[in-house]
């Protein structure tokens, strides 16, 4: 009888809702969200180096922030915060979600996770599902990475239970490049190290304080050379990777080095 009666009273509450501070305190909330994304934006943009990381990063945590807050005055504003009240009213709430919205509450709840773990953060270049990128908003649902084509890619937070997620820098400026150069089997691998080594250290996006590494590995067609190094700024992995290919490619065709070619197929000639 008590439920009853409880329940009762809280359909009441909410017949008696004033739609006019819901739509206030959600305008509110909107418009607040909207500037401090903007501002945090604004300033992440004139800052650069790990600074610039952490005010991106701020972005999404401080919008949850605000949109918990407004749900709290919301409830708070539409029914007595009485704890039989709010159990009610959470338990119809989470039961018509995990109906209707299971997959979107799955995504919001990896949302949650997202913002704990920050396997990923704003700034950050990362792969999922085939799709790279740089991370340029994490929303509630899902983040927004930006390919090298200019092309914006929503990949939803659900993504990140079953699938694999590489991230290049991982919150810092340190993010490894790697240029190839497949040569044929007879020259001077040594000689070829060192020439490599040199284009890296002359380079004009080189980290300075990262280390340089040549790895050399032989291949049934030829000598297979990853020149790795790192740029200043993560936004100029492809500048620094063409860099390196230009004049490595300019150093070898001097000392005149024959590259390594797969030869053809065999045919079958019927």
């Amino acid at each position: 009888m008590n439920s009853l009666t409880e329940n009762s009273e809280l359909l009441q509450a909410l017949r008696d809702v004033n739609f006019l501070q819901v739509g206030l305190i959600a305008c509110s909330a909107w418009l607040l969200i909207s500037l401090s994304s903007r501002f945090l934006a604004w300033v992440a943009n004139r800052v650069s180096g790990r600074f610039r990381f952490y005010v991106l990063s701020s972005i999404p945590v401080l919008r949850l922030i605000i949109i918990m807050m407004a749900l709290v005055l919301t409830i708070t504003s539409v029914i007595e915060p009485t704890i039989e009240n709010l159990m009610v009213l959470f338990g119809v709430f989470g039961l018509g979600l995990g109906f209707a919205f299971k997959d979107y509450a799955s995504s919001l709840i990896a949302g949650v996770v997202t913002l704990y773990e920050a396997p990923y953060r704003p700034g950050d270049w990362i792969e999922i599902n085939g799709a790279y990128g740089e991370v340029k908003a994490i929303n509630m649902r899902s983040a927004e990475i930006v390919t090298p084509d200019d092309t914006v890619v929503i990949i939803p937070h659900l993504k990140m239970w079953d699938q694999q997620i590489f991230n290049g820098n991982d919150g810092s400026q340190n993010l490894q490049c790697i240029a190839d150069f497949y040569l044929h089997p007879r020259h001077d691998a040594i000689q070829m190290k060192k020439i490599l080594f040199d284009v890296a250290l002359t380079s004009a996006f080189l980290q300075i304080k990262k280390p340089v590494n040549v790895i050399i590995s032989e291949k049934p067609w030829g000598t297979h050379y990853r020149l790795k190094a790192y740029p200043i700024e993560p936004r100029q992995q492809f500048n620094f990777v063409t860099d390196l290919t230009i004049r490595g490619k300019a150093a070898l065709n001097r000392l005149g080095v024959e590259y390594a070619a797969i030869p053809p197929l065999p045919r079958d000639d019927f």
